[in-house]
């Protein structure tokens, strides 16, 4: 019965900044890592970023030095800080967390668009 609530999507202009959150409702047993996801119109999703309990980050290379993840263990929450924000950034962001064994959780999607 895990939940995913995002939020923090919105329309901003090129250069600004968002920050998006995603809180898991409830434990999740096994939870090994969480992340964000991209989709925009007639691509498929990729990766933007993600964080080990540990701590550790990976990136996209379209992101590197843009975006930044962090998580709260104890709460079950990742944020996406994005900075300098470009047009080719608009998508609908997704959450996730991958958990042992073979499970991963989504989110719902939040928009977020890049416009003068």
């Amino acid at each position: 019965q895990v939940q995913l609530v995002e939020s923090g999507g919105g329309l901003v202009q090129p250069g600004g900044s968002l920050r998006l959150s995603c809180a898991a409702s409830g434990g999740i047993v096994g939870l090994a890592a969480m992340g964000w996801y991209r989709q925009a119109p007639g691509k498929q999703r990729e990766l933007v970023a993600t964080i080990t309990r540990s701590g550790s980050t990976n990136y996209a290379d379209s992101v590197k030095g843009r975006f930044t993840i962090s998580g709260d263990n104890a709460k079950n929450t990742v944020y996406l800080q994005m900075n300098s924000l470009k047009p080719e950034d608009t998508a609908v962001y997704y959450c996730s967390i991958v958990a042992f064994p073979a499970r991963t959780y989504w989110g719902q999607g939040t928009q977020v668009t890049v416009s003068s």
